[in-house]
């Protein structure tokens, strides 16, 4: 009969993920290395290894497991409210770990909770709001561009020391050479950290594809 490990016991999936994502949290995105993160967790390096091979696959863990967190949208929510409702919760949820942000980079966001709960969802209520497939896709990249650029712009987790970074790059210009950037310093800052760029140009892209297609609009409007 095969030893009990209590070392793999520390290494279940949730545990790696939090535990990563707690250190990229703490420490930026270039203190997760897996020496570290097994240090943390108090188990070996080849422990670790059996559970994620590598740094994409340890990536892959620590997303899937904030996808976890979105929500699940009741059947029958007027489409207009259920895609405002995912869309943001996930800026919410990538705007609170912007080192796991920096580490994905182009990786693509894949992942089984991301898909039963923000993808799949997303494009069959497009589609049974009146959008051709093509429609759905188009509306739904549109959105999930939108957040993923809106989220990883800024560290939202220190509005006061981004604001003061920017105020400090812009003032070290040339006024000459950049009259706008420079002249215009108090209306430039506090937009850098202000959510609700966001949430407008979110609810702009949702009334564009809600007008585009009548029957979302007819059911926003039941």
């Amino acid at each position: 009969m095969p030893r009990h490990s209590p070392s793999l016991d520390r290494a279940t999936p949730d545990r790696i993920a939090e535990a990563a994502l707690l250190l990229v949290d703490e420490s930026g995105p270039e203190a997760l290395t897996f020496r570290a993160l097994a240090v943390r967790l108090d188990i070996s390096l080849a422990s670790l290894q059996r559970r994620c091979t590598d740094m994409a696959g340890l990536l892959d863990l620590c997303t899937d497991h904030l996808a976890a967190r979105l929500p699940v949208v009741e059947p029958g929510t007027d489409w207009a409210t259920a895609t405002e409702a995912r869309f943001l919760a996930l800026y919410r949820l990538l705007a609170a770990h912007p080192g796991l942000l920096a580490l994905r980079g182009s990786r693509p966001w894949l992942g089984s909770n991301l898909l039963a709960r923000l993808v799949e969802p997303q494009l069959a209520d497009s589609l049974a709001a009146g959008m051709s497939p093509q429609e759905a896709i188009t509306a739904y990249r549109r959105l999930y561009l939108l957040t993923l650029g809106s989220a990883s712009f800024v560290d939202h987790r220190d509005p006061k020391a981004t604001r003061a970074a920017t105020r400090t790059a812009l003032a070290a210009l040339d006024p000459e050479e950049f009259p706008m950037l420079t002249g215009h310093l108090a209306a430039i800052v506090p937009a850098v950290t202000d959510d609700e760029i966001y949430y407008g140009a979110l609810r702009q892209l949702i009334d564009a594809a809600t007008v585009a297609s009548p029957s979302a609009d007819a059911q926003q409007g039941a």
